[in-house]
């Protein structure tokens, strides 16, 4: 089955190339060049992958993914975005952006992701209802639904987005385990470029933002000064 990818972005030459090389990789591009028209082709439906441009005419990156995550069902967004401050890129996760690529990037480092992405997915429909390692998992204040994919903290209920879910999930399953940036990206992320563990920096920092009672001594996700990251055993 072809996969359908939407691409909104509104310079010619960037939206050319990301059709161009999501096409190699056998999938079916759809392009538009304005946050608001892209919005209105995602919403008429079998759309598997949005990769979608930060700053865009008529509606801009952040809203169009706001309005994605809004609807029902789960497709991915991997958001473009030519400025590369923290703030933006904590901006795009939080709207629920699933990856982010900062411009400019490599056809290797897009097709990568993309892949990932997808691989993802496919994993999350593939895996059983049910399976023993999906059990749901608890320890001092913290309680994860792997099945129904929620999180609570001293029974409060915390919204996590996707990737944050599986990052502390990968982590929870793993007690006492240190883990390097490069090998959460390629365990929760599904791929490995240098120069890109400040995603993983990112992400973890929201993370215990939204489950550390002090982010700052953090009582579930520690840090190894020098190596990484575990999770408390």
């Amino acid at each position: 089955m072809t996969r359908n990818v939407l691409i909104v972005e509104d310079n010619p030459g960037i939206g050319e190339l990301v059709r161009m090389h999501v096409a190699d990789l056998g999938m079916n591009p759809i392009l538009c060049d304005r946050g608001d028209t892209g919005l209105e082709r995602f919403r008429e439906g079998d759309i598997d992958l949005v990769v979608l441009d930060l700053m865009l005419p008529g509606m801009d990156g952040l809203a169009v993914c706001r309005e994605i995550r809004s609807g029902p069902g789960y497709v991915p967004v991997l958001m473009l975005t030519a400025k590369s401050t923290e703030l933006d890129r904590v901006l795009g996760l939080e709207m629920g952006a699933d990856d982010y690529l900062t411009k400019p990037f490599s056809v290797a480092e897009l097709a990568a992701r993309v892949k990932a992405l997808f691989r993802r997915v496919d994993a999350m429909a593939a895996a059983p209802a049910g399976a023993a390692d999906s059990a749901e998992l608890r320890t001092d204040g913290l309680r994860i639904d792997p099945d129904r994919r929620r999180v609570f903290v001293r029974e409060q209920e915390v919204e996590l987005t996707a990737r944050e879910f599986e990052l502390l999930w990968h982590f929870a399953s793993h007690p006492g385990r240190v883990f390097s940036r490069v090998q959460l990206l390629d365990k929760v992320w599904g791929y490995n470029h240098e120069g890109y563990e400040h995603t993983v920096n990112t992400h973890i920092n929201r993370l215990r933002g939204k489950i550390e009672t002090d982010p700052a001594r953090p009582e579930f996700i520690e840090t190894v000064w020098g190596v990484g990251y575990r999770f408390r055993e």
